[in-house]
């Protein structure tokens, strides 16, 4: 691991190693527990939100340096981009206290989601291609893109439910015994869900690739 390399200097220049903790800044803190961490034996790490208030330097070390770790990480995270880079398998909590554990990353386990549980005619969910593989590279997401991307999952599940209702609705043979302006608008809404959805599916995927 990468703790073991003695030339590892935690992002610190060399006049800035034997500078007072109190004059370090913020970033400078959070890499200085960062060294104290990492340069220490251990085959278990346990992270509550790791990535709060990491500026996108000691968010790429943290991962880093994750990715090499040979023992075994327990971590809880919001920035699901972090989860795909450093886990293998997420536990997931399913209700009714049942906990599923799945191999993958966030994104991984979301397409197994979607395949179990995506309603008839729903938009196909996206693929990752390898030009959207996450990397530490890409790019920080700002505040109103965060909060637009933690809002997907509910503007999905809307959307999901109303396409549902309007197909059973179309699927209900008194549905076509309205008059001609009734059948139209009803399959005309069908036909917007369903745009909606394979939009917000993309843009979804967009945020989440950090684009």
């Amino acid at each position: 691991m990468k703790k073991d390399n003695p030339n590892i200097d935690f992002l610190f220049p060399p006049e800035r190693a034997n500078s007072p903790v109190a004059s370090l800044s913020g970033g400078e803190r959070n890499r200085l527990l960062m060294a104290k961490l990492f340069t220490q034996p251990a085959n278990l790490l346990v992270f509550d939100e790791p990535t709060n208030d990491l500026d996108a330097e000691t968010l790429e070390l943290l991962e880093e340096l994750l990715a090499e770790f040979t023992g075994t990480l327990l971590l809880v995270s919001h920035d699901r981009t972090f989860i795909d880079n450093v886990v293998t398998s997420v536990l997931v909590f399913e209700g009714d206290g049942k906990w599923g554990e799945y191999v993958g990353g966030y994104q991984d386990w979301l397409r197994q989601a979607r395949v179990r549980g995506a309603p008839k005619g729903a938009p196909p969910a996206p693929q990752r291609t390898a030009a959207s593989k996450p990397s530490a590279l890409k790019k920080r997401l700002s505040y109103k893109e965060q909060r637009e991307l933690d809002a997907m999952p509910q503007t999905i599940d809307a959307l999901e439910a109303e396409q549902k209702s309007l197909q059973q609705r179309i699927a209900d043979p008194d549905f076509y015994r309205q008059d001609k302006a009734a059948i139209a608008d009803g399959l005309a809404k069908l036909d917007r869900i369903n745009e909606k959805l394979a939009t917000a599916y993309a843009r979804w995927e967009q945020l989440d690739a950090g684009l």
